[in-house]
């Protein structure tokens, strides 16, 4: 591939500065257990794997998930350099976010949640051989090391990507002259289609008008207004996520973007593809062209860190953020004052001790919701080793505005439960956000597990929740060490944007303490 020379002095002084030093590679490399998609179904497969939530289990050796990984995140034709250098950090993340999918029964899956996985191919596999055992350390563990597609010629700090996160010296925001701005990209989107991922967010009005109020300094977007909604502000990564989940992720590539008002909708313009964290494979594929080695190409994404053998103790992986994960907030509530009976709502029988309250139109969907909800709380009271509740309802608001006069939340949450009563927005309104069956286990573990977890910070009962409702689509952890939401965080978030985001950090935290070996009845006792 023919470059620019642009910045090379630059480059030079930087990795001239680098404490970047190879150390030798452990003998037996582990393995990893990796959850393969195979699409919603949750039956038991016959084979080498087992399902779990969809994912066929498979444990690998972790070189030769290094290589099929490698395989799935380089560009094609890449040098050697760049896919050694990738393969370092690839190998890097698998570690430091080792039981990411602990709660699925695996380690890592095989989509951008993680990271991708493909065949491997002989170049991957060689890069992947080559660098054996080899991982990027910091503190004498595992760095919690990112990369992305493109970082558009400049890099990005992870709490720019995930609020929360802290930022560690070796991930900074600078200008990357090896990527030189590329890829540019530009997307039309329709008024409509940009309004309706909008409202599957919970945004609420109609969208009228897009502007840009702040970037940051890597000059990507930090604050932009949603003329005609409510809330009226959404961040520039929370933007491209809501777009990625329910118009696709090729659309609006990353954060550095202008917008414009067209006849029909919105038209971007943008450079750059991902979140642009830590190392960029484009900027490194270009390096390994001008002839920079792999060690030459850490040194500039990631100064100061070492590469050392696999043996190097590691510090307890706190799970991280992915490339283009995207989450939808997944809230409940506090305790509340009980609220005053709906109305409209009519109680089914509840043999089971589950009693659905409708509004009389959707009576229809009482048998179906209470059977399942019935059959999920026995699965999840064996699972937590709690005795099952006598009694439940679950209470379905005919309005958002009665859902929220009865339990004090805002109306983008999905759920509040109140000593035995487990209240919900509209059941229309579950469907259209597509949480329905989510929203009503996470407010079954809350029933379950809230009684023996009072006094706990909120975060410990959030993240619990999370946690046994065992949800594929939860809300995004943040990257490296992160500071645990205030019950204020989650009480009182002003969006549906801060209230994900608060809901991360719970998770992280609590799958962090979880981690450490301690039960979830231990947690901050």
């Amino acid at each position: 591939m023919v470059t620019s020379r642009r910045g090379l002095a630059a480059i030079a002084t930087l990795l001239a500065a680098s404490t970047l030093t190879l150390r030798s590679q452990p003998a037996d490399p582990p393995t990893i257990r990796v959850g393969i998609f195979s699409g919603p179904s949750t039956r038991p497969s016959e084979g080498p794997g087992s399902l779990r939530g969809g994912f066929v289990v498979r444990s690998m050796p972790l070189e030769e998930y290094v290589a099929g990984v490698v395989a799935g995140e380089a560009f094609p034709n890449s040098g050697a350099a760049a896919l050694e250098a990738l393969a370092i950090t690839v190998r890097t993340y698998a570690v430091a976010n080792r039981g990411r999918h602990r709660a699925d029964g695996f380690d890592l899956c095989d989509q951008t949640h993680c990271q991708a996985l493909r065949k491997p191919t002989a170049a991957t596999s060689l890069a992947a051989t080559a660098t054996a055992g080899r991982i990027l350390t910091d503190r004498g563990g595992a760095a919690e090391v990112f990369y992305s597609a493109a970082c558009g010629g400049h890099t990005e700090r992870p709490s720019e990507v995930w609020p929360g996160a802290v930022d560690p010296p070796f991930l900074p925001a600078r200008r990357d002259e090896a990527d030189e701005g590329e890829p540019a990209w530009d997307a039309d989107l329709d008024a409509s289609d940009l309004g309706r991922a909008l409202r599957a967010a919970g945004y609420r009005g109609e969208l009228r008008d897009l502007i840009v109020v702040a970037r940051n300094e890597s000059a990507r977007v930090s604050r932009l207004r949603l003329a005609g909604l409510t809330p009226s502000e959404i961040s520039g990564a929370d933007f491209r996520l809501v777009v990625a989940r329910t118009l696709g992720p090729l659309l609006i590539k990353s954060a550095a973007f202008e917008v414009r008002r067209t006849a029909q909708g919105f038209h971007f313009s943008g450079h750059g593809f991902g979140h642009g964290v830590g190392l960029c494979v484009l900027g490194s594929l270009r390096l390994a062209a001008r002839g920079e080695s792999a060690e030459d190409i850490l040194g500039l994404y990631f100064r100061g860190l070492t590469v050392s053998p696999l043996s190097a103790p590691a510090r307890s992986p706190t799970p991280s953020a992915a490339p283009s994960a995207t989450r939808s907030p997944t809230p409940s509530a506090a305790p509340s004052p009980a609220p005053s009976p709906t109305r409209s709502a009519t109680p089914s029988a509840a043999p089971s001790g589950i009693t659905v309250l409708l509004p009389e139109s959707e009576r229809g969907e009482r048998e179906r919701l209470g059977e399942a909800a019935a059959s999920a709380r026995d699965r999840l009271a064996g699972e937590l080793g709690v005795m099952r509740p006598a009694q439940l309802s679950l209470r379905f608001h005919p309005t958002l505005e009665s859902y929220e006069h009865a339990t004090g939340r805002a109306w983008f949450t999905s759920g509040a439960t109140i000593g035995s009563e487990l209240h919900f927005p509209p059941l229309p309104v579950l469907r259209e956000r597509g949480i329905l069956d989510r929203a009503i286990r996470h407010e079954l573990v809350h029933a379950l597990i809230d009684p023996a977890l009072t006094g706990r910070p909120m975060w410990v009962r959030e993240g619990a929740a999370l946690y046994f409702s065992r949800d594929s689509t939860q809300p995004e952890r943040p990257a490296g060490r992160v500071k645990c939401p205030s019950d204020r965080e989650l009480q009182q978030p002003s969006s549906p944007g801060e209230l994900s985001i608060a809901y991360g950090r719970a998770a992280a935290c609590f799958d962090n303490r979880l981690g450490s070996g301690r039960s979830w009845r231990q947690i901050e006792r």
